[in-house]
């Protein structure tokens, strides 16, 4: 990433500080500041990038930024994070791709900068500043949670990809169940906050009940669940269909001779291929 100005990254305050948020409290005059979003995911993309390069002993896979994959509507205009793929190349096919990063990450403490020593001193955790970082924002939230919808009904062919999306705060109170419910019907699955210790005092939620939301606090910890997203073979499926039909499709699945032959019967019967 380019060296950035100070105007772009922090606020300036009425008694001239640099501060990456208003502190709670703070009554002097206040702008806002929208340069620095870019910046940030292209620091925090890339970041992902490295730490998941270091975790992945597959030579054959590969990390793939802004990866734009067509044929599942994830074009240029809003194109894919992160993805994982068998081919290093920004523009995939369904089938080269193994997993899909969505990253929303931000600045979580409050920072100050001192433009005379060039120097950074952190001022406080998130409880003490007026803006909400990464899994905190309800419109950060519900943003990736739109653009992974998007992607997981465009065709079918999207049903083995995983989708998982990475920030560095507590997933908010509000967001709980419904994380629980994503991961639950294969929409997406899991939010990951790859930050252990958001907070300077005091602790944090660990996961929800169901795991759609999972704080990892090492990088064994998450290199075992990037790990198992290679090792099952998840399929997507979605539907509404009455009882008796149901009971059609179980019964002519269940004519099949293996478990993987019934499974693979039921979903082609309920998504009509």
């Amino acid at each position: 990433m380019d060296r950035a100005f100070p105007s772009q990254l922090f606020y300036k305050s009425d008694d001239g500080r640099y501060l990456a948020y208003w502190p709670k409290g703070y009554r002097g005059r206040k702008s806002t500041l929208q340069s620095r979003n870019s910046l940030i995911g292209e620091f925090t993309e890339n970041w992902v990038c490295n730490l998941f390069g270091n975790l992945i002993d597959d030579e054959g896979l590969f990390l793939v930024k802004q990866a734009r994959i067509p044929s599942l509507g994830i074009t240029s205009r809003s194109p894919a994070d992160i993805v994982i793929a068998d081919n290093n190349k920004k523009i995939l096919k369904p089938c080269e791709v193994k997993v899909i990063f969505e990253v929303k990450m931000s600045i979580v403490w409050n920072w100050q900068y001192d433009a005379k020593s060039n120097r950074l001193t952190e001022i406080g955790d998130f409880r003490t500043h007026q803006g909400k970082p990464s899994f905190t924002r309800s419109d950060s939230i519900l943003k990736a949670i739109g653009k992974c919808i998007d992607i997981r009904v465009f065709n079918g062919q999207s049903s083995k990809i995983p989708i998982i999306v990475i920030g560095n705060a507590p997933l908010s109170n509000g967001f709980c169940k419904k994380a629980d419910y994503l991961k639950s019907s294969g929409i997406i699955q899991g939010f990951w906050s790859l930050n252990p210790f958001p907070l300077n005092h005091g602790n944090t939620r660990k996961t929800t009940p169901k795991r759609g939301f999972i704080r990892f606090d090492n990088t064994s910890e998450l290199k075992t669940h990037i790990n198992k997203l290679f090792t099952q073979e998840l399929n997507f499926f979605s539907g509404m269909e009455n009882l008796k039909d149901l009971g059609k499709y179980i019964e002519s699945a269940n004519a099949e001779n293996t478990y993987e032959e019934k499974g693979l019967k039921f979903l082609n019967l309920i998504k009509r291929y």
